[in-house]
């Protein structure tokens, strides 16, 4: 049945919910959020300190249009700039800073990739052999999988070409996410958005409805819906260590496909003074446990932190299921995600829906169309 339709229900506070609900009340609309948790953010949300790691790693793009738009309503916080000098690329064992493996990969993967070709095809094609495996292991920072080579060579190449030639873009949140989600939920209060914290939506609300959720969450209000998910497994692990001499800020490790960043590089309020909290992500491969995916970070911890062990001040493990952004294997693009318009008064936003965009650009990009099309 059809609610009162200058009313817009929002399901989930994160920042998929935050921006639809900036966006509907710019428009005039009564918006009422619902949050299940007692804070807002989502993914986005930071750890109570001493030590404020997130959901994974998380950047800010400068080319991107959740940054334009950031900038546009004035809610950019205070960023910092990584130092990309301090990055280094471990190949088979082997740190450097100059990977000519991948500097090959850049020069040789240009033009438009295929849609129903998997990567590995086509960039071998292209590059050749070994060029096309350092493309492959630097595509599992964007994509937080295992093996980007079995996925669409259009969305691994768009996400190489965005990392490698626009990585001096990337931005980070200075004191963490919550701080831009802070900014976000004031910019919706001062617009009359009614948020409730702790408020748990088991029914579907009256239309018309945004479920800016997991598509696991959303399909238990929609039973009746096909909604398929297509994200990945990934092992986290923050670490803390007290600072010892230099550290690379950024390790991308192209054989066993994962990366660590020390995020109190741009921004040592992460951690307390005198040490310094390093993320890690890795896609986990097929048949592997979290902990042989530990296991594997560990011993990239152990090139580029010698002695961290003796270190450590603190750490925090979790596992990822398909909450890290959706991927798109050959013969699909993220139109064939499940689309944002439901009918019938239902609305779809997050990070695994039919909207284009970067990792967390999607949330914003699905947001945003949603918003619109609900006030049309």
């Amino acid at each position: 049945m059809a609610g009162n339709q200058d009313q817009i229900t929002i399901v989930g506070g994160g920042i998929a919910g935050l921006v639809a609900a900036i966006s509907c009340a710019e428009e005039g609309r009564k918006v009422f959020l619902h949050e299940a948790t007692g804070k807002l953010g989502g993914r986005g949300r930071g750890a109570d300190g001493p030590y404020i790691a997130h959901h994974g790693p998380h950047a800010l793009y400068g080319d991107g249009a959740f940054y334009r738009w950031l900038a546009k309503q004035k809610l950019l916080p205070k960023l910092a700039r990584p130092n990309p000098a301090t990055a280094v690329v471990r190949i088979d064992g082997q740190m450097t800073r100059l990977p000519l493996p991948l500097i090959a990969a850049a020069l040789r993967l240009r033009g438009k990739a295929p849609v129903d070709v998997d990567y590995r095809t086509w960039a071998t094609e292209r590059a050749g052999e070994q060029a096309a495996q350092a493309a492959i292991g630097f595509v599992s920072l964007p994509t937080y999988h295992h093996d980007p080579g079995e996925l669409s060579a259009a969305f691994c190449h768009e996400r190489f070409h965005r990392l490698v030639f626009h990585s001096t873009r990337v931005r980070y949140v200075v004191g963490g996410w919550s701080v831009l989600i802070a900014g976000l939920a004031e910019r919706a209060r001062d617009l009359g958005v009614e948020i409730h914290t702790g408020s748990r939506v088991t029914e579907l609300p009256a239309p018309p409805v945004i479920l800016a959720l997991p598509l696991s969450a959303a399909r238990a209000l929609l039973p009746d819906r096909d909604l398929k998910s297509t994200g990945t497994r990934t092992a986290l692990l923050d670490i803390a260590i007290k600072k010892k001499g230099r550290s690379p800020r950024l390790v991308f490790d192209l054989t066993e496909r994962l990366y660590l960043t020390r995020i109190t590089g741009p921004d040592p309020s992460l951690a307390p003074v005198g040490e310094d909290l390093i993320q890690a992500a890795a896609g986990l491969r097929p048949e592997e446990s979290i902990d042989q995916a530990t296991a594997r970070i560990e011993s990239v911890f152990d090139a580029a932190f010698p002695g961290w062990r003796t270190r450590e001040t603190w750490r925090r493990r979790s596992l990822a299921e398909n909450s890290s952004g959706a991927i798109d294997p050959p013969g699909s693009s993220w139109r064939d995600r499940p689309a944002i318009d439901q009918g019938d008064g239902i609305y779809l936003a997050g990070d695994q829906v039919a909207a284009e965009g970067l990792l967390g650009e999607v949330s914003y990009n699905s947001a945003l169309r949603a918003a619109k099309q609900i006030t049309r």
